[in-house]
């Protein structure tokens, strides 16, 4: 009786554990842009198209309102680069592998949050018509990311998420021999993201 009793008592504790266990761990897809600004320096004038593709996260709660989050971008767009000897358009492939710490709010059904770490970018030509340039490679930056948007809880494992993330970074040299395509500065990517999120 006493067993029974106490697995009685203790039933209501293990569930509040399991819940909390089970919402813990989110992971997101999400469409996105990117936006660059124009780059200027080391006469080097940089213009990029707007690009389009997709993001997913990985987010893992430490605390109710602070966690970790792992990413992965993919987008494509073209970049313009104009020197005094040079007018060529690249069409690259921009990939995205950062980390970040997030802090959350919660009201109600809306979950407010901010984010920012360390990130790597990868610019990847790609021959094709939209390339008019030769001699180019794939190059690797490090940077940031920082970012703030809103989540609607639309069920208990699901919610809705949109987002303004910055991507800062030197602008891409495509490892163009004589360093013809160098700016030498740091630019900001405007990157908003909108997705759904399944909780586990």
């Amino acid at each position: 009786m006493r067993k029974s009793l106490l697995l009685l008592l203790l039933l209501p504790i293990l569930a509040a554990t399991s819940f909390a266990q089970e919402s813990r761990q989110d992971i997101s897809v999400s469409g996105s842009g990117i936006l660059a600004p124009f780059a200027s320096g080391n006469a080097v004038q940089l213009h990029s198209t707007p690009g389009y593709g997709g993001l997913v996260s990985y987010r893992f709660l430490l605390t109710p309102h602070g966690g970790l989050e792992l990413n992965y971008q993919y987008d494509q767009n073209v970049q313009h680069f104009v020197t005094n000897s040079l007018n060529n358009h690249i069409h690259d492939r921009f990939m995205e592998l950062s980390g970040a710490y997030v802090y959350s709010f919660n009201f109600k059904n809306f979950n407010p949050f901010i984010e920012g770490g360390p990130a790597a970018f990868i610019f990847s030509p790609i021959d094709d018509a939209k390339t008019n340039i030769f001699g180019i490679s794939r190059n690797t930056d490090v940077g940031g990311m920082y970012g703030a948007g809103i989540a609607y809880e639309i069920s208990p494992s699901f919610d809705i998420r949109a987002e303004y993330r910055g991507l800062i970074m030197k602008t891409p040299t495509f490892n163009y021999s004589g360093n013809d395509l160098r700016t030498n500065v740091y630019y900001n990517i405007s990157n908003p993201v909108i997705g759904i999120a399944y909780h586990f």
